[in-house]
């Protein structure tokens, strides 16, 4: 029994960080495949992770780092490791994060800002720094510790203790070693120097976030607080200027030449080859893929990819094998395919998702004809083998040869995590997730000309003869994501909502992953007029089948892109939608970030009528559903504004709405058990009241 046992549902998701407390992850496997690290909080409850380690020869688990017996009050984060956790969307404590050298020798984490060195061997635990330490990691030959503090890049010799700073250089708005905000928020590059494969140079990000115009975050639930003043690139403004350097422990320094890109999306480096960079123009239509000399900072194109839209970023590549072959992501026929040395290796029809491992043989995730699962597999020569061999949804981490696979499926809660060598298994690691006691009612839908995946979810115990149920869609709905997914653990809110009394609809539209590149860019330049075609459309079709739901009583409410596609649904389909609740929606695309906005979009200098277009404002005078607004007061992603803008300009034309503001809130959503439950009540409630008024029109 946890502490978490006796607790309404709503309380103990939020306790339990959506059940994914105890569950193991960031792992990392000892070159001779003896044994395997990872992180895992010590129950289902506590948010503190530890680090531990699994001999694959007994199946033994042994905890390495307490992070409760190390620090037993509450955590003191630096401002850089709270905006890094922001970008991660990070929640838990404790160990977060920690790198080891390539012969298993030594880890390096932080923990509430102090830097601790572990002893693989001896298991001693040594404080190195005592404050204000990011993003630390041992070079791969173990002598060395690299890690960030107060913006600046530092080397620690650990024989000796000497420590140092790698580049002396004045300025606030200057950084060495982080990845700046666009890299972080957008690209999924969360790194800002990588260390050579011999360990005696760092390559490194300098960032320059001075032309980057200021936005502030005030705290009006405590005056008293100053504002918060962050650089943030909106829309058709100015990037943080981003170059490099490889810094040599001797004192060198050799700066990389200035090329005509805008974005570093990655850096691979590896003794397969020289450091490999991916960068893209302004406009994210092309991709060149850099090889950089490192005597003399010069580069050479040795890959190039366009497109008229964008060319997407795949986590793990370019990268070199071993033998130095490049690997790279390609496009054929609108399919995401691996290529190795110039040579695709991955099927049509099968959408790589990203490289996991590169090594003598690549580890990879992809999804085949069934968008709504992600699977492991691997090269084998020139072909492919599946690891992954039940329906859901699988992680892949470690190597070809010792993979470790996490496995989410619809048949139970929480992970069934796996060790397999050569693709057999060989062991397993535990997962101490609290079970929800949920078991999601849901019926799998592909819907409409388009096929549109979907999830239907009903009252458990509910039977026809009921009644017809209000409808609530649920949507992400916008790039990048997705919703519709083979895993039990992503239905939990949504069926909680429908024993709420709701059928609710969940569904993917174009512009989710998965699927392929033509049905990603039907979205360019349009994401309002076909995000929300596609909602309207799998309502539709849903209902032919299911005349059990009321499409006289239809609400939406959503986060983010959810957020944005809720309020545009009650904007422009009021034929359809009779109520929604807009959480943290982007309401004005000029007011989002560069990366992001620009890729569907443009500029707005150059686009001003598909800025005009997409945006809610320019809609508010349309008004004539529900609407209730949420936002959280301290979002530096999407930031209030939005949501005030969109009140402002919904006041002036006359639109009765409510907003509510959640102070202090992130745009991650709340994670205090009250405040979580409270808010999750409070618009049932709200949608319930409002259908129930429409419900009484129409009689």
């Amino acid at each position: 029994m946890t502490d978490a046992d006796d607790l309404p549902f709503l309380r103990k998701q939020a306790r339990t960080q959506r059940f994914t407390l105890g569950a193991p992850k960031e792992f990392r496997v000892a070159p001779d495949g003896s044994r395997v690290l990872f992180l895992r909080a010590e129950s289902g409850t506590d948010p503190r992770h530890s680090l531990w380690s699994a001999d694959l020869a007994t199946g033994a688990e042994k905890k390495l780092v307490d992070a409760a017996e190390l620090l037993p009050g509450e955590e003191e984060l630096p401002a850089e490791e709270r905006a890094r956790r922001e970008r991660a969307r990070e929640t838990g404590g404790g160990v977060v994060h920690y790198g080891v050298d390539a012969g298993f020798s030594v880890a390096a984490f932080s923990l509430s800002g102090k830097l601790y060195t572990l002893d693989l061997a001896s298991g001693e635990v040594t404080l190195r720094v005592d404050g204000a330490v990011i993003d630390p990691r041992p070079d791969p030959t173990g002598t060395h510790v690299a890690y960030v503090q107060n913006r600046r890049l530092h080397v620690m010799e650990l024989a000796t203790g000497d420590d140092r700073v790698l580049v002396e250089e004045e300025g606030e708005d200057i950084a060495w070693g982080l990845a700046e905000f666009i890299a972080a928020e957008e690209m999924d590059r969360t790194r800002g120097y990588w260390w050579a494969p011999d360990g005696r140079s760092v390559l490194a990000e300098r960032s320059d976030r001075g032309p980057v115009p200021r936005w502030t975050i005030a705290d009006p639930a405590n005056p008293q607080n100053p504002a918060n003043v962050v650089a943030y690139p909106a829309a058709g403004t100015t990037n943080a200027l981003v170059s490099l350097a490889v810094l040599g422990l001797d004192g060198s320094r050799v700066d990389v030449s200035p090329g005509e890109w805008e974005y570093l999306a990655s850096v691979h480096w590896s003794a397969g080859g020289p450091p490999l960079l991916a960068v893209q123009p302004r406009d994210q239509k092309r991709m060149d893929v850099l090889s950089l000399d490192v005597t003399d900072g010069s580069t050479s194109v040795v890959h190039t990819a366009s497109d008229q839209h964008w060319i997407d970023i795949v986590g793990g590549v370019p990268a070199w094998t071993p033998d130095g072959r490049l690997v790279t992501e390609g496009m054929v026929d609108g399919d995401h395919r691996l290529f190795v040395g110039g040579e695709a290796v991955t099927p049509a029809g099968l959408q790589l998702r990203a490289v996991l491992d590169v090594g003598a043989e690549i580890l990879f995730s992809a999804s085949e004809d069934d968008p709504t699962q992600i699977h492991v597999f691997r090269t084998e020569g020139a072909s492919i083998r599946r690891l992954s061999t039940v329906d859901g949804v699988h992680v892949g981490a470690g190597s070809a040869a010792v993979t470790v696979l996490s496995s989410w499926s619809l048949e139970y809660s929480g992970p069934r995590v796996a060790v397999l060598r050569d693709g057999s298994p060989v062991a397993s690691i535990e997962a101490s997730t609290v079970d929800p006691d949920v078991v999601p009612n849901v019926t799998w839908l592909t819907l409409g000309e388009r096929g549109l995946r979907a999830a239907l979810l009903l009252p458990r115990g509910y039977e026809p003869s009921e009644g017809k149920l209000p409808v609530l869609l649920d949507p992400y709905g916008g790039p990048h994501a997705q919703r519709v997914l083979q895993s039990r653990n992503a239905y939990l809110t949504s069926q909680w909502l429908a024993d709420q009394g709701f059928a609710v609809l969940v569904a993917d539209g174009r512009g989710t992953p998965g699927r392929g590149a033509a049905w990603e860019r039907e979205i360019a330049g349009r994401l309002a007029d076909v995000t929300l075609q596609d909602q309207v459309d799998a309502l539709q079709a849903a209902a032919v089948s299911f005349p059990e739901l009321d499409t006289e009583r239809v609400a939406i409410r959503g986060w983010s892109y959810g957020g944005y596609l809720s309020a545009l649904a009650v904007l422009r389909r009021p034929d359809v939608f009779h109520a929604a609740v807009a959480g943290a929606p982007v309401t004005d695309w000029s007011l989002y970030d560069t990366h992001y906005t620009e890729r569907y979009l443009g500029k707005p200098q150059d686009e001003p009528e598909s800025y005009a277009h997409n945006s809610l404002i320019e809609s508010a005078g349309e008004l004539s559903r529900a609407l209730l607004i949420v936002h959280g007061l301290a979002d530096d992603n999407v930031f209030v504004a939005h949501a005030l803008r969109l009140s402002s300009a919904l006041l002036a034309k006359g639109r009765a709405h409510v907003f509510l503001p959640l102070a202090g809130a992130t745009h991650m959503t709340p994670q205090a058990e009250e405040v979580a439950e409270n808010l999750m009540r409070t618009q049932v409630d709200w949608l319930l009241r409002e259908l129930s008024a429409v419900d009484k029109e129409n009689a």
